[in-house]
């Protein structure tokens, strides 16, 4: 699998020379003499089949393809903070091998517990922050976003979306940029009006938020939560929606449109496998479509085969490294030029993102 280096981009040269003056990151001893015992941490349940549930089926998937070569457990439901410090501190004193905490706001936590446990390695999913012990990884989510803000701009009658968000970090902004970039490529008078629920996972909340979007006369509802509340509720009232990090199509067969999936799996596979091999370093990577990260659940058949080919072509130029959803030209809210024609947002500034596109209400 190619990885893809985040940290030359974000740090540069800097880094480069830093690393080097430590000698690099260190390998560390391989194992054996038994299983490796890998946990995971999640911060929603494992059923919220969303992407806490995605996690986990890249869990199982290294259970099944390494079989008795490891041992994994899982902490679901860890809020970010200090429980998370306990939780992951607490699976270091256990004995485990590596740890992937696979929350943003897990980052700080596990830095501090990787210190402490130098002989552990870490993984943190979404993160910016790394040790020798601890690599951090993500998935290129805002590529599988595109595609849903294709189909919107083409399904769309009112020309609204409502989109459920949950906090505004980078990962999250990125994704309501691309969804909106990419509808306003087929309806340039396209809007996006998001609601922010300060939440991961709350399928009250999430409804609720998916309701009063739809009243203010959203007919297409897209989300960056994890419960299939806002699916429910748009199939409850005729619109369409997208899943979230799984197909979530039994929750709203008429609604669900498709949905982007993280494939975590391989990648787990390969990190475990390092740590057999001695191997293991602290890396950082960001992989998506190409590398079969992120893919998108099949699409609804009732999809009109026009809409089906466009999102398909979206699917199929992303992987070939012809289309980028973030080509300027591109404005942002106030219809000022941000990014001017032909230039590629670089991954430094996707990973830093904190403003929005044209088309955006928030």
């Amino acid at each position: 699998m190619s990885l893809m280096t985040r940290r030359q981009v974000l740090l540069g040269g800097v880094a480069i020379a830093a690393v080097a003056a430590l000698g690099g990151a260190p390998a560390f001893a391989q194992v054996t003499d038994r299983p490796v015992k890998a946990a995971f941490v999640y911060v929603g349940p494992v059923g919220d089949f969303g992407y806490s549930f995605a996690h986990d089926q890249g869990r199982k998937y290294l259970a099944e393809k390494l079989g008795s070569k490891v041992e994994t457990t899982f902490v679901e439901n860890v809020a970010e903070g200090p429980d998370a410090e306990r939780v992951v501190r607490k699976l270091a004193q256990d004995g485990n091998d590596i740890i992937f905490a696979t929350s943003f706001g897990f980052m700080n936590p596990t830095l501090k517990v990787a210190k402490q446990f130098p002989n552990v390695k870490f993984e943190h999913a979404t993160g910016y922050q790394t040790a020798p012990n601890m690599g951090i990884y993500n998935a290129r989510f805002y590529e599988g976003r595109a595609v849903l803000g294709t189909i919107a701009g083409h399904m769309s009658k009112s020309g609204k979306a409502g989109y459920v968000a949950s906090f505004p970090i980078p990962e999250v902004v990125m994704g309501i940029n691309a969804f909106t970039l990419a509808a306003r490529k087929v309806n340039p008078n396209f809007e996006t009006q998001v609601v922010w629920v300060n939440s991961w996972y709350d399928p009250a909340k999430e409804a609720q938020a998916t309701s009063a979007l739809l009243d203010q006369g959203a007919d297409v509802i897209t989300q960056h939560t994890d419960s299939p509340g806002p699916l429910q509720e748009a199939e409850k009232r005729g619109a369409i929606a997208f899943g979230q990090a799984w197909d979530m199509q039994s929750f709203a067969p008429n609604a669900h449109m498709t949905a982007i999936v993280d494939n975590w799996g391989p990648y787990y596979v390969q990190r475990v496998e390092a740590v057999m091999n001695g191997t293991w370093k602290q890396d950082d990577v960001w992989l998506g479509m190409k590398e079969g990260e992120v893919t998108m659940s099949p699409f609804n058949e009732k999809m009109p085969a026009d809409v089906k080919a466009a999102a398909q072509r979206i699917v199929d130029e992303t992987k070939a490294g012809t289309y980028h959803v973030f080509t300027g030209p591109i404005m942002d809210q106030a219809g000022a030029e941000k990014i001017a024609s032909g230039t590629v947002i670089p991954d430094a500034d996707l990973l830093k993102m904190d403003w929005y596109v044209q088309g955006v209400r928030n």
